[in-house]
């Protein structure tokens, strides 16, 4: 199958696709669960300050957030930036049919189940994810990349879905995602985060096959631009999105007081300093 080969279903079956529904009080259950897991694995979620700032999309417009797939906390980390940025949309994701059959409860939580490597699976993929984008609150998330993928890998290359749907839902606004998990001064690693320049599937006419290109060159570039924030290893080039609550071991801290003591510097604690 090419990118530009149709993938849509009948207009029958189209018809018979739905959004999830989802349940607030597991989802809050949830997210209580994600945030504590987090802390408790990393030092700092923390999203870059120079990147795209989500407060600047437009309103009333369905949301596509796509990102880079580094690891297997990038749909817990989507879930704290979803809900610290945008708090107001209905959040959705495709996971495998398979393992979504296996955790029924995911499905409460708004996941919609798609068969992966199939011509069927890949059109119920994008009838389901036309319907979510019907209501102009709902933002699916989703990994195009449909695999694991070290976060330097280049060049960025999507599966075709993501263009498909850039191209039949022309409403939606289309908001690249990088992330990466690099262990800086403490012994847990940071979760680091950057929105890029987002693409109004409105402003160009393109089929599916230029959509998936222009959408990965465009996460590429937000890949890269977190990748020379992360390299830095500057915490003001972020802010703190939340913190975590694993710390370094007692006597590794007495080392680094006094280590700095010795060149006569100061440990800052402070939001966005060094030490932090």
């Amino acid at each position: 199958m090419t990118d530009d080969e149709p993938i849509e279903p009948p207009e029958r079956k189209r018809s018979n696709a739905k959004a999830p529904e989802i349940s607030p009080a597991l989802l809050g259950w949830f997210r209580r669960y994600a945030e504590r897991h987090l802390a408790r694995h990393f030092h700092a979620i923390r999203l870059a300050r120079s990147g795209y700032d989500p407060a600047q999309l437009p309103a009333g417009r369905p949301l596509v957030v796509y990102l880079n797939h580094p690891a297997w906390w990038d749909p817990l980390l989507g879930l704290a930036l979803a809900f610290d940025r945008f708090g107001r949309r209905h959040h959705y994701a495709p996971i495998d049919a398979t393992a979504l059959a296996r955790y029924r409860l995911l499905g409460r939580l708004g996941f919609f189940p798609v068969e992966l490597g199939t011509r069927r699976g890949a059109a119920g993929f994008l009838a389901t994810a036309r319907a979510i984008l019907k209501d102009p609150t709902a933002a699916i998330w989703m990994t195009p990349g449909g695999r694991f993928a070290d976060p330097r890998e280049r060049p960025v290359e999507l599966q075709s879905g993501l263009g498909h749907l850039a191209a039949k839902v022309p409403t939606a606004i289309f908001l690249p995602l990088a992330v990466e998990y690099p262990f800086w001064e403490e012994r847990t690693p940071e979760a680091l985060a950057r929105f890029g320049k987002p693409l109004d599937a409105s402003e160009a006419r393109l089929g599916p096959g230029e959509w998936t290109v222009l959408l990965a060159q465009r996460l590429e570039a937000t890949q890269d631009a977190l990748a020379a924030d992360a390299i830095s290893r500057d915490p003001a080039r972020f802010e703190i999105v939340a913190h975590g609550k694993a710390k370094a071991g007692s006597a590794y801290d007495a080392w680094r007081r006094l280590t700095a003591r010795l060149r006569g510097e100061k440990l800052d604690r402070r939001p966005g300093r060094k030490g932090e």
